[in-house]
């Protein structure tokens, strides 16, 4: 991440700008940095600037306590001025429960666009799954046991235990732990785990919710939702696409609606 700007609270925040063209900020998800999203901005680059930041608590960008997600929205603010106060909004699965939030709280942004954000609504037993999860993930982050709470998240996923313990063992696991304490605030942002009717029907920007034909029923039936409820929603299933959407196919999807 090549530029800096700081949030309202102080936190400073790392990000980068590539491509011409209307502007885009694309918002990770649990358990990701910037570099999670920057191969979506790289196929958008040649019809939108693409912004790509590390959410607070995570990569290059500093963190702030407490937790709010009154501050995510606000580090999304001082991004929009940063990149000139004219942007629309990308988020992924619970990154996009944060783009949500922050349209329906009425940030200046011109329009919206989400991935499969995981409202458990049309999972059977999804809210007991969520309280569950929540429960275990607070105490586990408590004790400072970051491996497990990673754990916890990755069966929350529907990883199996062998690619758990694949995982434990690899490289990268170091840096799944590092971003742990952020898993506390996806967790926040999904609320109770439910779709927020009342909120989303708030938005007054177009909204684009886009699923994966290949992605479980419930997401895809999440995702229909968002698009039900908004004011202005529209949907789009990517047919064989899963919750890990490539960005050669989500790009140029993305690419035509933020540029109509």
């Amino acid at each position: 991440m090549d530029k800096k700007t700081t949030s309202r609270d102080g936190t400073a925040l790392a990000y980068e700008v590539t491509g011409q063209g209307p502007v885009v900020i694309l918002v990770c998800g649990a358990m990701s940095t910037g570099g999670t999203v920057a191969p979506l901005a790289a196929r958008l680059a040649d019809r939108c600037t693409a912004v790509v930041y590390d959410r607070r608590g995570r990569g290059a960008s500093d963190d702030t306590a407490p937790y709010a997600v009154a501050r995510e929205v606000e580090d999304l603010a001082a991004l929009v001025d940063a990149v000139g106060g004219d942007a629309a909004l990308f988020g992924v699965s619970s990154g996009g429960a944060l783009v949500l939030r922050a349209a329906a709280s009425g940030l200046p942004v011109r329009r919206v666009a989400v991935y499969e954000v995981p409202y458990a609504d049309f999972l059977q037993g999804g809210a007991e799954r969520e309280a569950a999860y929540k429960r275990a993930l607070t105490e586990a982050l408590a004790a400072g046991r970051r491996g497990d709470a990673v754990e916890l998240f990755l069966r929350l996923t529907g990883l199996g235990e062998e690619m758990i313990r694949g995982a434990r063992d690899s490289p990268m696991w170091a840096g799944m732990e590092a971003v742990a304490p952020s898993l506390a605030y996806d967790d926040t942002v999904m609320g109770d785990g439910l779709l927020p009717r009342e909120e989303l029907a708030a938005i007054s920007v177009p909204v684009l919710s886009v699923a994966g034909g290949a992605s479980p029923a419930w997401m895809r039936e999440a995702s229909l939702a968002v698009a039900d409820t908004v004011p202005q929603g529209s949907h789009r299933v990517l047919e064989g696409q899963t919750h890990m959407v490539e960005p050669e196919v989500l790009g140029p999807v993305l690419a035509d609606y933020f540029t109509a």
